[in-house]
């Protein structure tokens, strides 16, 4: 009996398999590269979040002049020079803007800028002016510049991403 007809079937067999794997593979490689830009993503927004909420902290610490917190926040007002012992409110405004904006920097990617607009007034007097009540809002805006999914392939800075938060102190 002779068996010419089934000859090399084997060896095509081998190599349609050897593809079918290969392209399995390459289907894995492409989500784990979704898995990492989706979990830096959720990370710089986690950093983010935890940013905002510790200023929120520090400006309910310091109610009576929680209006002085106003302004942007980047690269240029970060500074590690801050009020020694005793400090007084506008001391401590001035040491919260440094050290927040040094955590911006320092935490999210390079090109970080924030915004705190608070929009309301101060209750009480001078003599309460750390710990007055406030009777309005505040809006924090974190911005940065983070390679995404649908990033394009044109040169220069990622897209950028925010993240708004508003709250009443």
């Amino acid at each position: 009996m002779r068996r010419t007809a089934s000859r090399g079937f084997t060896l095509l067999e081998v190599l349609i398999a050897l593809l079918v794997f290969s392209l399995g593979l390459l289907g894995v490689a492409g989500l784990m590269v979704v898995s990492v830009k989706t979990n830096n993503s959720a990370y710089l927004r986690t950093q983010a979040s935890f940013l905002a909420q510790s200023m929120a902290d520090r400006m309910r610490a310091n109610t009576g002049k929680i209006n002085d917190y106003n302004g942007d926040y980047d690269s240029s007002t970060a500074s590690n020079s801050y009020c020694s012992a005793s400090c007084d409110p506008d001391d401590i405004v001035a040491r919260d803007r440094a050290l927040w904006s040094q955590q911006l920097t320092s935490l999210l990617p390079p090109n970080t800028t924030a915004n705190i607009n608070c929009v309301g007034n101060v209750l009480g007097t001078p003599a309460t002016s750390g710990a007055s009540t406030y009777d309005g809002i505040c809006t924090f805006t974190i911005s940065w510049n983070e390679a995404t999914l649908e990033q394009s392939n044109s040169p220069g800075l990622p897209p950028p991403q925010t993240f708004a938060w508003v709250f009443q102190p």
